[in-house]
């Protein structure tokens, strides 16, 4: 009989073969486990180790081709950029081109538009000469003729005023200027019935279309270098102020129609001072003498004439002082807006980019003086 033992754990008995046929099973079991467990951790362990190797390996591989790869993706940027730049380049060296053949266009077309108005231009003034010398001409031609018609007419007067004085003034001296001797028309020397020279009167005849203040000054110096008295116009055509007849700056205007009549006022004031003058003569003082001279009309004439002489060059002054007054004031102006222009111009620019233009003369105070 075999021996029999109890389970400790469920209280039945157990042969002493099966128990220690179980506990060997269980003992190996548990070192199969051990062993196996070892091993397991022993391969999870070089596993883990090999597959930290190789997974770092993998990682420097994925680095290494994300380099190559963000160098590929560069290279292909640097690539469309240098291909965008050349066709930028390509685009702007065209239409470079094409403006400079525009602007050589241009400048052909201008230059033969230039070529052409400069002859329609020399074309036109010679016409233009011919035409202006033709006009010369003509106008020579009608002046000539008006001159010729106007001299005759002016001769016809003289003619007739000088018959229309002989027969009024029996005693008178009725003299004609003859024509290229500076002076009047006709100079009148009025005498008494006895022969006693009273005056002279300077007659000076117009027969135009327009007064001339010329005549007056002109008359004047003609009766101061012939010592006459009284200097009388006869024009057809009277200045403004005067009507029918009338004195203007020491001189007698008056229409021919009014000539006679003047002559005869003229005539009796020169005999009447020369009758005051004849009584007086019994006066033989120094001191008369420079009184008679001091009244007398030369001396009258002599004084007027340096007054006129002193009023025409204030004149002159004045008309010159005026006229570099105008022109200074128009520089000025000019001067005041070329500074204006200029100093918006580089506002503008200052504006525009932001810049300040370190330009002399064009700050605040300048601006102001200017102005």
């Amino acid at each position: 009989m075999s021996s029999s033992i109890l389970c400790p754990n469920c209280k039945k008995p157990i042969a002493i073969e099966e128990a220690l046929r179980r506990n060997m099973e269980e003992k190996f079991q548990k070192e199969t486990e051990e062993i196996l467990k070892e091993a397991k951790e022993k391969i999870v362990k070089e596993a883990s180790e090999k597959g930290k190797k190789e997974l770092e390996i993998l990682k420097e591989e994925m680095h290494l081709k994300e380099i190559k790869l963000r160098e590929a993706e560069e290279s292909e940027i640097s690539l469309r950029k240098e291909k965008l730049r050349l066709e930028e380049e390509k685009r702007s060296f065209e239409l470079e081109k094409q403006r400079q053949i525009d602007a050589e266009r241009t400048k052909i077309r201008e230059k033969t538009s230039q070529e052409e108005s400069e002859k329609f231009h020399l074309k036109e003034k010679e016409y233009s000469q011919q035409i202006e010398s033709l006009k010369k001409l003509l106008e020579d031609a009608q002046r000539k003729a008006s001159q010729g018609s106007q001299q005759l007419q002016g001769e016809a007067q003289e003619l007739d005023f000088e018959e229309t004085l002989r027969s009024a003034f029996l005693h008178d001296l009725i003299e004609p200027v003859g024509k290229g001797v500076r002076g009047a028309d006709l100079s009148q020397t009025v005498k008494t019935p006895l022969g006693n020279i009273c005056g002279i009167i300077l007659w000076e005849s117009k027969r135009t279309k327009q007064w001339s203040d010329e005549w007056i000054t002109k008359l004047k110096d003609d009766m101061r270098n012939s010592k006459a008295n009284v200097p009388v116009i006869i024009s057809t055509v009277l200045p403004k102020e005067i009507f029918n007849f009338g004195l203007k700056d020491g001189v007698w205007i008056t229409k021919y129609e009014f000539a006679l009549p003047l002559a005869e006022l003229l005539r009796k004031g020169l005999t009447d001072v020369a009758r005051e003058r004849y009584l007086a003569q019994n006066r033989g003082t120094k001191a008369e003498d420079i009184y008679t001279y001091v009244t007398s009309d030369e001396f009258r004439q002599q004084i007027e004439a340096i007054v006129e002489v002193y009023s025409s060059m204030q004149k002159q002054i004045l008309d010159e002082k005026k006229a570099f007054e105008r022109i200074w004031k128009t520089r000025e102006a000019q001067v005041a807006r070329i500074l204006t222009s200029t100093a918006r111009i580089v506002g503008s620019i200052q504006g525009t980019s932001g810049t300040v233009l370190p330009i002399k003369g064009l700050d605040l105070l300048a601006l102001d003086q200017a102005e």
